[in-house]
């Protein structure tokens, strides 16, 4: 099984590159992972495994639409 790790928001804007707004936006929308509390006290963090699933499917949508696109001539 695969390490879990936490990461903090710093470490997940540099990987999505996206704005702490944006992302919170997002997690409000609910089409981000949401935080969770690791730990006492106000410290939250992220799953980078779930971070990196949510790029995976940014990926995958995108080359979804680029191969449902018009054809090129």
């Amino acid at each position: 099984m695969k390490q879990q790790r936490f990461i903090r928001l710093p470490e997940v804007k540099r990987l999505t590159g996206l704005s702490r707004s944006t992302i919170y936006s997002l997690v409000g929308n609910g089409t981000f992972p949401r935080q969770l509390s690791i730990g006492g006290g106000r410290a939250i963090g992220w799953l980078e495994s779930e971070i990196q699933g949510w790029i995976g499917e940014r990926i995958a949508q995108r080359r979804q639409s680029d191969a449902s696109g018009p054809a090129r001539e």
